[in-house]
């Protein structure tokens, strides 16, 4: 008898462990939670462990947060789209009431970890769920400027691990904030480009231009060029404690330099495959990035 229920159970665990991972979108999160650890090391004078652990606990929980409120308010617009429909809620797995426990939960959790490092990491990391789930969410469906919007919770994580390190906010968490501030545009409209279709079964506006075409395009590479110079500004001494050797802003530079060819590739091509090839890029980019800065510092 125990075995037939211990068989039961376990499919059962394991799906309720598979919708928390999709509800808080775990991925993100904990690639968001990497932005901030890569902050934290560039800002601590000295690393302490349990800060490290905080940090990544209340990282992480914030961003689910952020992720479950966006199914809930969304459920109905995910249930349009292909790749958003066999999310727990819209797929009947999962109850609205069950999905708001779990974000009011994370919030409570994500709040009081990042308050125990220091007041200044809890007030940003609440601000980012604001900015998400009462701005950010709403807008998608009225206006492409919602990209610009969004783009303000996601640079906060990078500069999150300096604030969370220093309990400071001045030019050099200012600094790591521009960076994935601007690369959000490239990285979000390629996304867009490619899901263009999807997202317009959910009434989204994702493309600047509201099509897939030059003037989109256009701002892809604008954007890419403007993340690429704030990328390398640390190397010319004008960012306080935040330094980046020559050699390491040569690597950055040429990286960067990769995703801006395919954003010239894409105006040119104007296709789904270009846009995925400076999607990945993208993603590349910004994790590597982040370790060649860490790894300059304690070189």
């Amino acid at each position: 008898m125990k075995t037939a229920v211990n068989t039961a159970t376990a499919p059962t665990l394991a799906l309720a462990i598979a919708d928390f991972k999709e509800i808080t979108k775990a991925r993100l999160a904990i690639s968001v939670v990497f932005s901030s650890l890569a902050g934290y090391l560039l800002g601590a004078e000295q690393i302490e462990g349990v800060s490290l652990l905080l940090l990544a606990f209340g990282g992480y929980c914030m961003v689910g947060a952020s992720n479950a409120y966006n199914q809930i308010i969304e459920k109905d617009l995910d249930a349009l789209m292909k790749r958003t429909q066999n999310r727990p809620i819209p797929s009947g797995r999962m109850s609205v009431n069950k999905a708001l426990f779990i974000a009011i939960l994370l919030t409570v959790l994500g709040v009081v970890s990042l308050y125990v490092l220091n007041p200044k990491t809890a007030m940003f990391g609440a601000i980012s769920i604001f900015l998400y789930t009462s701005c950010y969410t709403p807008l998608k469906t009225k206006t492409p400027l919602a990209v610009f919007v969004g783009a303000f919770p996601g640079a906060i994580p990078f500069m999150l691990g300096w604030v969370a390190a220093t309990n400071e906010f001045g030019i050099e968490p200012g600094t790591l904030f521009m960076i994935q501030f601007f690369w959000q545009f490239p990285h979000f409209w390629a996304l867009g480009w490619m899901l263009d279709d999807d997202y317009k079964r959910g009434g989204f506006k994702m493309l600047p231009t509201g099509k897939k075409d030059k003037g989109t395009a256009l701002q892809i590479i604008m954007y890419t060029i403007w993340m690429l110079v704030i990328s390398v500004v640390p190397a010319f001494g004008f960012t306080g404690r935040l330094e980046l050797s020559i050699p390491a802003a040569v690597i950055i530079f040429l990286m960067g330099m990769v995703m801006l060819v395919f954003a010239f590739l894409l105006y040119e091509r104007r296709d789904n495959v270009t846009a995925r090839k400076l999607m990945l890029a993208s993603v590349s980019y910004i994790t590597l990035m982040q370790v060649v800065y860490v790894i300059d510092k304690f070189i």
